[in-house]
Order: structure tokens, then sequence, then C-alpha cells
């Protein structure tokens, strides 16, 4: 069980993080918000929300990025640079990591099936649509190599 004090210091960096989640969020930053060491920082919140904190960061950027590819024109790179990367090819291999899907995958699905979409309430369907990141990017990518590297070159990424 956590002090709440540092509970509440702890969503005080989450909200931060919310608010503002494209913007580079080192855990030292996120330490001195909270007001707490680094190594204590980041164990806390992970117990208290489940996630570590760059992982917590990286789902933020990806449900963002997801939003604006579903309902925006916008070019892939310029959704890629306003949601924190620095580069498209960094994006577009964290986005397929995790989603299962390249950004402009998910764009040409999301445009056919708006109509459909209509229908159901908008926390339904942003709950639907949340990346679940309950391991590590890389952990991901290591699962679906061989002992030799990618099993098949659909699996690289």
């Amino acid at each position: 069980m956590l002090d709440p004090e540092l509970l509440r210091r702890l969503l005080r960096a989450k909200d931060r993080v919310d608010a503002a989640s494209h913007e580079a969020w080192p855990v030292a930053r996120l330490a001195r918000v909270s007001g707490v060491s680094e190594a204590h920082f980041a164990r806390a919140f992970k117990a208290a929300f489940g996630l570590p904190p760059h992982r917590y960061l990286l789902s933020r950027r990806i449900e963002r990025a997801a939003a604006l590819l579903r309902e925006t024109d916008l070019p892939i790179l310029e959704v890629a640079l306003q949601t924190g990367w620095k580069s498209l090819g960094s994006f577009g291999r964290t986005f397929r990591d995790v989603t299962g899907e390249a950004p402009s995958d998910l764009r040409g699905r999301e445009v056919a099936q708006a109509a459909l979409r209509s229908a159901v309430p908008a926390c339904f369907q942003a709950a639907a649509l949340r990346p679940h990141l309950t391991i590590a990017v890389s952990e991901k990518r290591r699962r679906g190599q061989g002992p030799r590297g990618p099993t098949s070159p659909a699996g690289r990424q």
C-alpha cells in the first residue's frame, strides 16, 4: 500500500505526462516533479499504476498517435512528430510492435470502418483501442525471433 502523500505526488507526475506526452519525460524529470529520488519514483510508479514510467509514456504516445491517424488527414510523419518521436522509422517500428499493424494500415482500416463506429459511445471506443503494454516492446520483438533472428520476412519489424 502506497503512502497517500506519495500517491498524490505520483499522480502529479502522471498528469504532467498525460498533458504533454509529446515532450521528453525521463525518469529524472518525473522524479523532480514528484519530489522523490529517481529509483524510488520508478519503483513507486510501477507499483501504483502497473507500468514503468517509460511504458506508460509510450502507451500515451501510441494512443494519441492512433487517435490522430483515425481522426485527421495529417501525414504520418506529422503524426509522429506531434506525438513525440524524432524519426518516422522509430515511430513506425514502435507503433507496429505495440499495435500489430503499421500506421498506414491502421488509417486505411479505420477509414473503412468509420461508419460502423458511429453507433458506439466514444468512451468504449477509447478503452477498446488503448494499447496494452504489459511487456517491454523490445521483449515483444525478441519473442518474435528465433535463435537466428526473425522467423520470416514478415516477422522483421
